[in-house]
């Protein structure tokens, strides 16, 4: 594939690399990200590859950042992993390099860079750095498989969701075969705390369903505080209410400090990302994500949600 050598060819031309990737990142952006680092550092020992942003504390198991200063941005080239928009990458440096990469799997609203590897129909970041590694003959250590093969677990729901293809089990499967604690890995990904299990007793609880199946559920700041759980941590049971076989699209509204709403929508069948883009987000056709400023807003949201679910 065309994009994946010319990639490479920009690695082979620069001495200093710096990955980034998305603000409260997933298991694909942090996989993508470190694991591209990994592959680039294995296969170039003389490089300096940094990959940078906020240390996010749900996912230490995966990874920790680099501290990346201003002066080696200079001349550096820059790859931004799994991010669909500038406003979302994380550490705003990333335009002081000298060349701009963006690889991603989201729908190309924004596109930004110097060069693009946008993919579609991948069902992850991480597997197109599979994808890239594999094509260029790279070798790719037991850590970045590890950290590759997550990062499509993630973003799949563990191959459940319709994103899965016959590509994304060929690159798991040469992932599999590399020497990282799989079982390990396994339990981290379908392990949750004690608060995290009683908040998907609430929202099971508590969820909303209309009578075409489309639910949701509201997590204030003073239940957050009740449980002890961040934005971050909710987003360990967004997949929940899709366990209900009367669900068809759901959304989840979060209660941010400052008082709007962040919403993940999720869908197992109907287009929900147009919905996403005209309250200030976007996303995939089956997950999305938008903003909501008020009640009013969030009650807006789930009507043109039950118009979907109407219509289907």
């Amino acid at each position: 594939m065309q994009h994946t050598h010319e990639i490479l060819e920009k690695i082979q031309t620069y001495q200093t690399i710096i990955l980034h990737r998305h603000t409260n990142p997933d298991p694909d952006a942090i996989g993508s990200q470190v694991g591209l680092k990994e592959i680039i550092q294995t296969n170039f020992p003389d490089k300096k590859v940094l990959a940078t942003g906020f240390n996010e504390p749900t996912l230490a198991w995966m990874a920790s950042m680099d501290s990346v200063s201003d002066e080696e941005y200079e001349n550096a080239l820059v790859i931004v992993c799994d991010t669909a928009n500038t406003p979302r990458i994380d550490d705003k440096r990333y335009a002081n390099g000298g060349f701009l990469i963006k690889i991603d799997h989201h729908p190309n609203d924004d596109a930004y860079g110097d060069f693009l590897w946008v993919d579609t129909s991948s069902s992850s970041t991480s597997e197109l750095i599979t994808l890239f590694a594999l094509e260029n003959n790279l070798e790719i250590s037991p850590e970045a498989a590890r950290l590759l093969y997550a990062g499509i677990v993630g973003d799949t729901g563990r191959f459940l969701y319709p994103s899965t293809t016959p590509r994304t089990f060929e690159m798991a499967a040469r992932l599999r075969k590399l020497d990282f604690d799989f079982a390990g890995l396994s339990r981290q990904m379908d392990s949750m705390s004690f608060k995290i299990a009683k908040l998907q007793s609430y929202v099971y609880d508590n969820l909303e369903i209309d009578v075409n199946g489309a639910s949701r559920v509201v997590l204030t700041q003073d239940l957050l505080k009740e449980y002890q759980i961040n934005d971050a941590e909710t987003a360990t049971i967004v997949a929940a209410p899709g366990r209900i076989e009367d669900v068809t699209l759901w959304a989840i509204f979060v209660e941010q400090a400052d008082g709007h709403y962040r919403v993940r929508m999720r869908s197992k069948n109907l287009v929900i990302n147009e919905i996403a883009k005209r309250h200030g987000g976007g996303g995939h056709p089956l997950a999305s994500g938008a903003n909501s400023y008020s009640l009013e807003e969030n009650d807006q949201i789930y009507r043109e949600m039950q118009e979907v679910a109407k219509n289907k």
